[in-house]
């Protein structure tokens, strides 16, 4: 064999420093991966194979992808004994051994609740006041659940809560774009050039904010109803929009995430998702893959716009998805 096809067939390997513990962990996922089998009655996921170690620990129910972003970087993530502090490390959960503080990462039964959030409760998973939260509307579990988004205190309806973090981030991210609907109860009654300027972009201070549909359900003499339909969720968007408008919210209630609908729902109460609901959560934040993966994604503009996940990486970070 010649010196050539030696050097060609080589394959480079980092030798220390930097991605050095990316590299043990994705090799060790390539050498094993023809034993992999699948458990039976494993709950299906929106990807399998060599995944991000934050995206592994957030469906395992360790918190956001950010959350589990800041386990790795504290150094409290191992990965088959090893302390891995690369946040690009990508480890196959069937495979690997995984722990977090030492305990082991499992991955429990999926489970997914619907809860008509009150006004006065709060979305937030720790109070120092000790205010009623959302989770503790919901029956004690053996897992950790979390509630996918926020509503303020003073809104009310539809939220969902789960132990499935990849799906509750891809329901949260402005990039997938699933929409919410609400019922919004207004001071005055807004004009056909109001509900333009709502669907055109109105001006905040992080940037122009506009909605995917918006519509008159019913008016009073002083007060009226609207149906809005948002596929982002900034802090207090609705409200805000609204004020510029000059009209206050005088209720906001969400009453659906995609075909997801709130419908007769006692407030306060709490019921599991049945399967449908599941699968069309599922249909509706896997349903821009393609468009993600577009060629021309990450592309600069002529003019040197941001490319499309930038904007998208930005609208994340101011994020929140209360109203």
């Amino acid at each position: 064999m010649s010196e050539k096809t030696k050097r060609r067939g080589r394959t480079s390997e980092p030798r220390s420093g930097r991605g050095r513990q990316q590299h043990d962990v994705q090799r060790a996922s390539g050498a094993r991966r023809g034993s992999r089998k699948r458990v039976p009655g494993e709950s299906s996921s929106l990807s399998t194979g060599p995944q991000r170690l934050q995206k592994v620990l957030a469906a395992a129910g360790f918190g956001s992808r950010r959350e589990c972003e800041q386990l790795i970087v504290a150094g409290r993530v191992d990965v088959d004994g090893q302390t891995v502090t690369e946040l690009g490390t990508k480890v196959d959960p069937q495979i690997h051994q995984i722990r977090v503080d030492g305990q082991r990462v499992t991955h429990p039964k999926r489970v997914y609740y619907m809860v008509n959030k009150p006004p006065g409760v709060v979305s937030t998973m720790r109070d120092p006041a000790g205010r009623q939260r959302v989770v503790d509307l919901v029956p004690s579990e053996k897992t950790r659940i979390y509630n996918v988004g926020r509503l303020d205190k003073s809104s009310e309806g539809l939220i969902l809560l789960t132990n499935d973090g990849e799906l509750a981030n891809r329901l949260t991210h402005p990039r997938y774009g699933v929409e919410k609907t609400y019922r919004v109860l207004v001071a005055g009654v807004p004009k056909a050039t109001d509900l333009a300027r709502l669907r055109r972009g109105v001006h905040l201070a992080e940037g122009v904010a506009k909605v995917v549909r918006v519509k008159i359900v019913s008016r009073y003499k002083e007060s009226t109803v609207l149906e809005i339909v948002l596929n982002e969720g900034r802090n207090r968007e609705i409200r805000r929009l609204l004020a510029r408008l000059g009209h206050k919210v005088l209720r906001l209630k969400r009453v659906a995430i995609d075909g997801v609908r709130l419908g007769n729902m006692p407030v306060g109460a709490c019921r599991p998702l049945r399967r449908d609901e599941v699968r069309r959560l599922y249909q509706a934040a896997s349903a821009t893959d393609d468009t993600l993966r577009s060629p021309r994604q990450g592309k600069r503009s002529a003019a040197g716009g941001r490319s499309r996940s930038q904007s998208a990486r930005a609208a994340g970070r101011a994020s929140r998805n209360r109203h």
